[in-house]
């Protein structure tokens, strides 16, 4: 071969060598709370522009999946009231709903997207509601408008209501499936290894430069934790992770703890002192709405279901009656890595 032919092969193997050396890192605001993504690669790709892209898809999800927007796709159908009438839904919207079901069914109600009704009654809906004890009474009216079967996903995509009152909110999955979405809009525009954070729920795609898997870090489950102080960390590749927890948020009466994790099933704040639940799996949309499910069920319960699942791991942090934190891991997942709280993971 020609030296000069030579050296342009060199150059150009230098040239694409940089370029997936190349970080770009794009952050913002959405659905509430904060996002991140992490990319290598991109020749050619304005960072400016794919965070337009970005902002622009995470802007189309918020108009789906929002509660707090009138005119969103979920606040219009919790106000549609015919019951057996056919509402139309987006394929986004459809998509959340059938992982919504299987999460349901899985765990025989523990998870349930209609539970919002209750959450309202024991004032954890909005930080200006009033945290309260509800009588029994209360508890069963609300429960009669509770029902995730109530909705029928029909295949052409519509959503029938068989009781008129119930209505759904998703966030605890639709965070998760945000991530999934921008995940594979990274991957449109030749993106194949990034990290997408949204709220703490993340996917790790690929790996880094250097061939290491991604490191990610879970929450210290306690109260008055810093934000970015770090329990334990894990390493993935190829996969979602996404973690639930009851920590931050719930109030003391009368020397009892209740949570804002609320079992749909009896109207009451969960007692199974799981206070802090990490999911890995496929998707992070499966990942999050599982997560919460298993703040809901027993330790135990939750770890064997978890182990009949393929390609699903977790691990539970459970107070213990001493008021010590104990870890319960299915068997499958990923040993942890030291903890280095200067952010260096």
């Amino acid at each position: 071969m020609p030296l000069l032919g030579l050296f342009f092969l060199l150059l150009l193997g230098l040239v694409f060598g940089c370029d997936a050396q190349r970080e770009i890192v794009i952050s913002g605001r959405t659905m509430g709370t904060t996002y991140q993504v992490k990319a290598y690669g991109g020749r050619g790709i304005s960072a400016e522009a794919l965070k337009e892209k970005i902002e622009l898809r995470l802007e189309a999800l918020n108009q789906v999946f929002s509660t707090y927007r009138p005119d969103s796709e979920i606040s219009r159908f919790n106000r549609f009231y015919r019951t057996g009438e056919k509402f139309a839904v987006s394929a986004d919207f459809t998509r959340v709903m059938q992982t919504a079901e299987r999460i349901y069914r899985l765990t025989d109600g523990g998870w349930d997207g209609t539970v919002n009704p209750l959450v309202r009654l024991w004032g954890f809906h909005d930080k200006g509601d009033r945290l309260r004890v509800p009588s029994e009474h209360e508890i069963q009216v609300q429960k009669k408008r509770i029902g995730f079967d109530s909705i029928k996903i029909l295949p052409e995509g519509f959503l029938v209501k068989t009781k008129p009152d119930v209505t759904l909110d998703l966030a605890s999955i639709a965070k998760g499936y945000a991530v999934d979405e921008i995940a594979s809009l990274l991957r449109g525009e030749g993106l194949g290894r990034h990290l997408v954070e949204i709220g703490g729920e993340v996917l790790a795609v690929g790996s880094k430069p250097d061939g290491s898997r991604w490191k990610v870090g879970i929450n210290r489950p306690e109260k008055g934790a810093a934000l970015d102080s770090v329990y334990r960390v894990v390493a993935l590749t190829d996969r979602a992770m996404a973690t639930s927890g009851d920590y931050r948020n719930f109030f003391v009466r009368n020397g009892i703890v209740y949570t804002h994790v609320i079992d749909p099933r009896n109207g009451y704040p969960v007692q199974t002192g799981v206070v802090s639940a990490s999911v890995t799996a496929d998707t992070c949309s499966f990942a999050d709405g599982l997560a919460t499910a298993l703040m809901v069920l027993a330790p135990e319960e939750g770890i064997e279901l978890v182990d009949r699942l393929e390609g699903v791991e977790c691990v539970l942090v459970v107070r213990e009656a001493g008021g010590g934190l104990s870890d319960r891991t299915s068997s499958g997942f990923p040993p942890s890595w030291p903890v280095d709280n200067t952010g260096r993971n």
